[in-house]
């Protein structure tokens, strides 16, 4: 069994319906944390599932724990680098003050966020000669490349795990995956660069620069005029020469982008790496989370668990949602009957005070005429009576269960469908985290399973 995960019940009793379904093993988060053998949690899943939250949090809970850890972020919100005393995030590690290491070691926290185009300069840097990685840097076909190309991201924070592992700094290093509009971008667009740089039309455009002498300047006449020709009306003279002068100065670096991606792979294949599949209780959320466990094992990458973010629960959970509304529509029945009965609000009772007429302070008696004009005044008509208050908490309670029942059923679904995962609940906050005491209190809540009270 892998670090992280403990045997749970064999069966539950879904809150508000009374039925048995199974369960699926607890994920013990902090076992995971202090395993030394583990040196890399990567977080991954869809996008808006709080996946960058629950990285800072594990880094910031395993650095108090007495590891020294960098989380690798891919841009996070602003708030999130202040909640960790920072006022900004960039391509080198930064260590994050205010960590309270009970370790004996004594723990670090350090943090970066991605920088895609710095980490491909860095790449160019170390793998050409000064004249060489200048010409690429300031090619215009590259600076397009390191900006936007399709997988670029994706590959960058790839590359940068494998130089953080390398220095071999830090103990753990927790990895805040790209947003991608699918999760399996994360593990396809790495090959898929590398598969572009080493493909036939770049080494079709090399080729001219490789053949050299009157031979190779012979077949460039005869054949490679009429390609280059055709490409140069579909695509633009000027952009034909950017890329074949890209190419050209970076021949000698196209294999190494492959043999990078290659290495990456088994990296993230090793034993001392576990990835975090993080969703929210929610349909897509969770069915993106199951293609992610699927492809993780179809490419042998170590699973440790998932974690599901946001899950609501009810302090009162034996109040069925029927039960909740049944017992509000009573209570608007009684409120229609006393309001046929002249009992429709809340009077003051020091209106319906009795005053001596012994009492000389008394004032004297309302005529008919004023009692009429405070009739008309008084707000007892519009008064919401304690019957009704009582009705609307009951509705708010009976949509509270219905969305517990409804997770719990989406639950269920992705636990049916892989009942071998582990899994650990965090129920939802009140509000945004903002600094490293809720990040503390998030890393608490993976730490312990905190599914409240109605959610298992």
């Amino acid at each position: 069994m892998r670090a992280g995960t403990e045997p749970g019940a064999d069966a539950r009793t879904d809150a508000g319906t009374g039925t048995t379904t199974g369960t699926a093993p607890a994920l013990d988060t902090d076992a995971l944390l202090d395993d030394p053998d583990i040196r890399i949690i990567v977080c991954c899943g869809s996008g808006g599932v709080g996946k960058t939250t629950t990285a800072a949090a594990l880094g910031v809970r395993a650095a108090e724990r007495g590891r020294k850890v960098v989380v690798l972020t891919i841009d996070p919100a602003r708030r999130l680098a202040q909640s960790m005393g920072i006022l900004s995030l960039d391509n080198v590690p930064r260590r994050v003050p205010g960590i309270e290491s009970a370790g004996e070691g004594g723990g670090e926290l350090h943090a970066m966020m991605l920088d895609m185009k710095r980490t491909f300069d860095e790449i160019v840097e170390a793998h050409a000669d000064g004249e060489r990685a200048r010409a690429i840097l300031e090619n215009p076909f590259y600076q397009s490349l390191s900006a936007g190309f399709a997988g670029t991201q994706e590959y960058m924070a790839m590359e940068k795990l494998g130089q953080l592992r390398a220095r071999n700094e830090w103990d753990l290093i927790v990895v805040d995956t790209p947003p991608s509009r699918s999760a399996l971008d994360f593990l396809d667009a790495p090959k898929r660069l590398g598969s572009f740089l080493d493909g036939k039309f770049i080494k079709l455009l090399m080729a001219p620069a490789k053949m050299g002498g009157r031979a190779g300047m012979k077949f460039l006449n005869v054949g490679m005029s009429m390609m280059t020709g055709t490409l140069g009306k579909l695509l633009g003279g000027q952009f034909l020469r950017d890329v074949q002068t890209f190419v050209a100065a970076m021949d000698t670096m196209f294999g190494g982008f492959r043999t990078r991606a290659d290495a990456t792979y088994r990296l993230l294949q090793a034993p001392g790496t576990a990835f975090l599949v993080v969703a929210t209780p929610e349909r897509d959320a969770l069915r993106e989370a199951a293609y992610f466990v699927e492809r993780l094992a179809a490419e042998d990458m170590p699973l440790a668990g998932l974690v599901l973010n946001r899950v609501h629960g009810s302090d009162a959970a034996r109040l069925s949602a029927e039960g909740a509304l049944a017992a509000a529509e009573n209570l608007d029945d009684i409120g229609i009957v006393d309001q046929t009965t002249g009992k429709a609000g809340l009077r003051d009772p020091a209106d319906s005070a009795v005053i001596s007429p012994e009492d000389p302070e008394s004032p004297p008696s309302p005529t008919r005429s004023e009692h009429t004009q405070d009739a008309d005044t008084e707000p007892d008509a519009d008064a919401v009576s304690v019957e009704q208050l009582t009705a609307g908490l009951l509705r708010l309670h009976a949509e509270r269960m219905q969305v517990v029942a409804r997770e719990q059923r989406t639950r269920d679904r992705f636990t049916a469908l892989h009942p071998e995962v582990a899994v650990t609940e965090v129920a939802a906050l009140p509000g945004d985290v903002h600094d490293l005491a809720g990040l503390r209190a998030v890393g608490d809540r993976l730490a312990t399973d905190s599914a409240p009270a109605g959610a298992a």
